[in-house]
């Protein structure tokens, strides 16, 4: 199969790049709008965009509404120290050391054979300041020291599905371990009718964090299709009304719930522990049609 070095051919750049990774079949899929940017799918499934030329657009909707909460995470130019549960093609990563220069960044991306694909193809600009390491996204974290981070973002998915221990409340003690006082966690959520799965999840958050906050699609929430939900967690105080005006001007425009709205949502769902965790729910086919 014919493989084009995108990083150095450029513009010259036509072909997609197709490689069997541990997490599947990984295909680079050139954008035909934009002269160094490409579509990371495995198994079909789109995982992540990237733009070389600027690392601080970001292409997919849910990757937009993470990138409001990294803008809003503290000062606009301040460095962070980021965490990264799941790892793609760096894409937030690379935004954060885009528009936060001097951030301290640390990748977690359990398919090893991935990371070597992305790094060769999509290669991270020298002076960024990001450590990719190759684990379990949990075990991973255990390694991060208590209190070193800003910002974890949770975006991790094993095929399309969230990994069943990455959905309780002792994975989210461990965020909170390594999260500074007033740090945020953003993790990227995917559900469909009848949002079982994503009631839990706030229910879940709501245990060990004080302030919520979670953003989609109208659609979404309606429980009317499949979707992804940025939920967003902190012990401090959470920039709402700014994060509200951001996601109502997105190119698909995003409702942001919070408070009792928010609460209400769950319907009673129980937070979710390691010993009755389940892994999301698979997408149906027609969504990635």
């Amino acid at each position: 199969m014919g493989k084009a070095r995108g990083a150095r051919r450029g513009r010259e750049a036509v072909d997609a790049v197709t490689e069997q990774v541990d997490g599947g079949l990984a295909q680079l899929i050139p954008d035909r709008e934009r002269a160094r940017a490409w579509t990371l799918l495995i198994d079909g499934a789109p995982q992540s965009h990237v733009d070389l030329d600027d690392p601080a657009y970001l292409s997919f909707e849910y990757q937009r509404r993470l990138g409001h909460v990294v803008d809003l995470a503290a000062p606009p130019g301040k460095p962070l120290h980021a965490v990264h549960l799941g790892g793609g093609a760096f894409t937030l990563a690379r935004y954060v050391a885009a528009t936060r220069p001097r951030s301290t960044q640390q990748v977690v991306e359990r398919d090893a054979a991935l990371v070597q694909l992305v790094r060769r193809e999509l290669p991270l600009d020298t002076g960024a300041r990001i450590r990719v390491r190759s684990a379990d996204a949990r075990e991973g974290l255990a390694k991060v020291p208590e209190g070193w981070a800003d910002l974890v973002i949770a975006d991790v998915f094993s095929g399309a599905r969230t990994p069943a221990h990455l959905t309780s409340t002792e994975f989210l003690d461990e965020v909170r371990r390594v999260l500074r006082p007033d740090g945020i966690l953003a993790a990227n959520l995917a559900d469909g009718p009848p949002l079982a799965h994503l009631r839990g999840q706030i229910a879940t958050a709501a245990a060990r964090f004080g302030e919520l906050a979670l953003v989609a699609d109208p659609a979404v929430l309606r429980g009317k299709r499949f979707g992804n939900a940025v939920l967003v967690a902190s012990d401090a105080p959470l920039p709402i009304a700014e994060l509200t005006r951001r996601a109502a001007s997105d190119p698909h425009p995003g409702r942001v719930e919070h408070g009792r709205a928010l609460t209400d949502f769950t319907g009673g769902a129980p937070p979710v522990t390691d010993a009755d965790a389940v892994a999301s729910p698979a997408p149906p086919p027609s969504v990635f049609r």
